[in-house]
């Protein structure tokens, strides 16, 4: 595992580069006590999911409609 430390308002860049034609772009927006809130950047036809919505997925599940809803209406507002 990569470990990398980033301010608020910095960012860590994934791909892009020697033959990786997508780019993702991970923002650090807000830091409240130990909460982090973050920023992703990436092509809308890449899937963003937290963790335990992709676990759910690979164990040949679906992701909750709330969860498809709280997906669309974040990729709006980016």
């Amino acid at each position: 595992m990569l470990v990398l430390s980033r301010k608020n308002r910095e960012s860590v860049v994934v791909g892009g580069s020697d033959g990786f034609h997508r780019v993702l772009k991970v923002t650090v927006l807000a830091i409240k006590g130990a909460n982090v809130k973050l920023g992703f950047e990436v092509d809308a036809d890449v899937p963003v999911h937290r963790s335990e919505v992709w676990e759910r997925i690979i164990a040949g599940g679906r992701p909750s409609e709330a969860e498809q809803d709280e997906r669309e209406e974040t990729r709006e507002a980016g």
